[in-house]
């Protein structure tokens, strides 16, 4: 296709898009603030008008694939749909418009739905209270091993430096844990896909100081013998940590905490329909059961019993210290508050209900057309398909499949994570999509399988309909370039 002009590319001489006022600050003085080499006599913008700037990206929007464009099955990171009454409640101008510095008695109403919201988490997983502040999920978990290390600090429980992951861990789970100084040691899974029990309690020991774990885990399967698990753990001295990030599979029907975990993360993004992606802002919500309570990060949320009035709680002796500005994304809070309250008990089980009925008619359509990784009777929110058959018969990937799916119209799912299932496909399609939609998902994925048999060329080549067709991946890793550049110098 043609190639799209940069937005420095359309620019030209002359061309004004916006009048900005004279700077009132005299050269001088902003010297003194901000330091003569922060300052340049020109800046390398582009010169064009209001009009091109909205085509322009009005243009590259329309290249953009997004959940509100078509059916997006990205395994792990439940793209669902984000109800338009969240944005709505979001943009109400007694939340927007706060400042997050005033005085607590002026924001009392967005204090209480920090403090409601905690309640409404904590009693969805089963915990005792939340903190709202993690940015993100892999904040979340940086949390939870720091309270974790502060619980056996604080016990004097020094040897404890061991945390125990099993092998379908997120990647981010072995970081987190390795950034709080804690070694980590791995364990593999079973030929169900589960965590392999006599490999735990091999690795358990007076040096445990917590065990990882998805639940459901990475390959889309209820962890059977979780009950087990936990208290093998908890027998060693250790705890449990839940990460959360498959929580959309189990809303209204069961909860961590009463399988025993410890302290869990939400991502309100995959489980309550806030935005995701596009770098933030974010949520990854921290639950825990009372005994890390008293470690939680400051300040807290709290409720005076006889006035019942909302202030923030600084006074906080055994909290692990401050992890976020202010107090996390205060609007994304919003959002999930609302997709609580809208849909209710009744509702948030339907949730959970739906996408794992959604992901197991997937599952049961497409297991004769490409293989199952993990031979189970049920899977949970999503299915993790493998294309080992259609590389071993015509050398078609994972990748090859993915792509021709992009031909379709439809986005790919994951590629090859969980790392221990050889040529991945992760599937989730969520509990918002239509039977209709899974149904042309459905059709297009046994015609692909037909497409790997008798025109594997085909496959290799794809996408072959897309703005850009396949990229060299390694080319793109080692010389990546996401700048824009202008055609002519700084003049400063």
């Amino acid at each position: 296709m043609d190639h799209e002009p940069l937005i420095f590319e359309r620019s030209r001489p002359g061309r004004v898009g916006s009048n900005l006022p004279e700077c009132d600050v005299p050269r001088a003085n902003a010297e003194d603030l901000l330091g003569k080499e922060n300052l340049r006599g020109k800046l390398p913008l582009p010169e064009v008008s209001e009009l091109d700037v909205v085509r322009h990206f009005t243009r590259l929007s329309h290249r953009n694939y997004s959940i509100d464009t078509g059916f997006y099955p990205l395994g792990s990171c439940t793209m669902k749909y984000n109800p338009r009454i969240n944005e709505r409640t979001a943009a109400l101008p007694g939340f927007a418009s706060l400042h997050p510095l005033q005085p607590a008695e002026t924001a009392q109403g967005a204090l209480e739905l920090i403090y409601l919201l905690q309640q409404h988490l904590a009693g969805i997983c089963g915990m005792y209270t939340t903190t709202l502040q993690p940015s993100a999920g892999a904040h979340g978990e940086l949390l939870s091993m720091m309270m974790i290390h502060a619980y056996h600090a604080d016990r004097g429980d020094s040897k404890r430096n061991v945390v125990v992951i099993p092998d379908s861990a997120h990647g981010t789970n072995p970081a987190s844990a390795a950034s709080c100084g804690f070694k980590v040691k791995g364990i593999p899974s079973n030929s169900r896909g589960c965590t392999d029990l006599d490999a735990l309690r091999a690795a358990l020991g007076d040096d445990t100081a917590a065990l990882m774990l998805t639940n459901p885990n990475t390959v889309g399967l209820f962890e059977s013998d979780i009950v087990e698990i936990c208290r093998l753990v908890h027998e060693a001295g250790g705890l449990v940590y839940c990460d959360g990030a498959n929580m959309n599979a189990m809303l209204g029907l069961t909860r961590p905490g009463d399988m025993g975990f410890d302290v869990m993360h939400f991502n309100l993004h995959k489980t309550f329909s806030t935005p995701h992606g596009g770098g933030g802002p974010g949520c990854g919500a921290v639950s825990v059961k009372q005994l890390l309570e008293p470690y939680l990060p400051v300040p807290t949320v709290v409720k005076d019993a006889e006035s019942g009035a909302y202030s923030f709680d600084h006074n906080r002796p055994k909290s692990i210290g401050k992890i976020h500005s202010f107090y996390g994304a205060f609007l994304i809070a919003v959002r999930a508050y609302t997709y609580i309250r809208a849909l209710g008990p009744e509702g948030l089980r339907a949730v959970g209900e739906n996408a794992v009925i959604n992901a197991n008619y997937v599952r049961s359509q497409l297991q004769d057309s490409y293989d199952v990784a993990y031979n189970s009777p049920i899977c949970m929110h999503e299915v993790v398909l493998t294309a080992s058959r259609q590389k071993q018969q015509s050398g078609v990937r994972a990748l090859d499949i993915s792509k021709r799916l992009m031909d379709y119209g439809i986005h790919p799912p994951t590629n090859y994570f969980p790392l221990i299932v050889p040529e991945a496909l992760m599937i989730e399609p969520t509990e918002t999509e239509s039977k209709q939609t899974i149904d042309e998902f459905i059709k297009v994925m046994k015609q692909i399988a037909i497409e790997a048999v008798e025109r594997p060329e085909l496959l290799k080549g794809a996408p072959h309909v897309t703005p850009v067709s396949r990229l060299d991946e390694t080319l793109a890793v080692k010389s990546l370039d996401l700048r824009y550049e202008p055609l002519f110098e700084d003049e400063g």
